[in-house]
C-alpha cells in the first residue's frame, strides 16, 4: 500500500482492499486489474507450491497438473472465502488453499477438463530441475515450501535491481557488485575499483546506495504479499528466519 491510500473492505468481501487482497476480490471494483496482478504473482511464486507437493509425494506429472489446476481455480475465484482474513500474507493463503485443494478429490480432474481450457504459464520443465537439486534430507512439505517461499522473493528481488542496471547500460556493475548483497564478496575494494574503472571512494558509494536500493526494492515486494503494511516488518523478520534456519 503506498503512502496516502486508506484501507477499505471491498464489496462481497471480508478482506481489506490492500495489496495482494485486492487482487482476490473477484467480482470487485477493479477485478481486471486485479486479476492481471494475481496471475503475476501466480506465475512468480508457483515453484513453492509445486515443490510442497513433490515433497508430499506426489510424482512430477501429478504435481504439475495439481499446481496448474490449482491457480485456475484461485483465478476463477475459489478458496477466497476459507482463507482466514487475519492471517493477511499471501503466502499463508496459497499454502492454505492448496491444502484445501488437494483435499477435495472433486477438484482432481484430467489435465483435458482444466479449467474450461483456461491455463496457467508456468514453466514446468525447469521447476522439475530445481526440485531435484532440492536437498534429499528429511525436511517437511511446509519447511521446503517457506523455504522457496523466501527464496523466490529474493530472486525477484535481485531481477528488479538488475533490470535497473540494464536499463543505465550497467549489467556487468550489477553482476560484480551483487556478491556485496548477498555476502559473498571477495575482491578487496581496491582491486574491484580498478576493475570497474572507479575511485575505491565512489565504489564504496556505489555499493552503500545497490544495498539501500535492495532494502528499499525487497519491502516493496514484501508490501505486495501482505494485507497490512504494519505486517511488513514481521514478514521481513520471518523470510530472514527461515532463510537462516538449519
Amino acid at each position: 500500500m503506498t503512502n496516502g491510500q486508506t484501507m477499505h473492505t471491498l464489496p462481497g468481501s471480508r478482506f481489506p482492499a490492500t495489496r495482494w487482497t485486492l487482487v482476490l476480490a473477484a467480482g470487485g471494483p477493479k477485478r481486471k486489474e486485479a486479476r492481471s496482478a494475481l496471475v503475476s504473482l501466480c506465475e512468480n511464486y508457483w515453484y513453492p507450491l509445486y515443490a510442497y507437493l513433490r515433497r508430499r509425494g506426489y510424482p512430477a506429472d501429478q504435481a504439475q497438473d495439481l499446481t496448474q489446476e490449482f491457480f485456475v481455480r484461485v483465478l476463477e475465484g475459489r478458496y477466497l472465502d476459507r482463507a482466514d482474513p487475519e492471517k493477511g500474507r499471501f503466502r499463508s493463503f496459497l499454502l492454505t488453499s492448496l491444502k484445501f485443494f488437494i483435499a477435495d478429490e472433486k477438484d482432481r480432474r484430467s489435465a483435458q477438463k482444466r479449467g474450461g481450457g483456461m491455463v496457467v504459464s508456468l514453466e514446468f520443465s525447469s521447476g522439475e530441475e530445481r526440485y531435484q537439486r532440492e536437498p534429499a534430507h528429511g525436511e517437511t512439505p511446509e519447511r521446503i515450501f517457506e523455504r522457496r517461499w523466501a527464496l523466490s522473493v529474493l530472486d525477484r528481488v535481485l531481477g528488479k535491481l538488475r533490470e535497473e542496471f540494464v536499463r543505465h547500460g550497467r549489467p556487468e556493475h550489477f553482476e560484480r557488485l551483487k556478491a556485496f548483497l548477498l555476502g559473498q564478496a571477495d575482491a578487496p575494494y581496491t582491486a574491484l575499483a580498478r576493475e570497474l574503472k572507479t575511485s575505491e571512494g565512489a565504489l564504496k558509494v556505489a555499493i552503500h546506495r545497490l544495498r539501500k536500493r535492495y532494502r528499499d526494492l525487497f519491502r516493496q515486494e514484501i508490501a505486495d504479499t501482505v494485507a497490512d503494511p504494519a505486517e511488513v516488518e514481521s514478514e521481513l523478520r520471518y523470510l530472514a528466519a527461515v532463510l537462516t534456519r538449519r
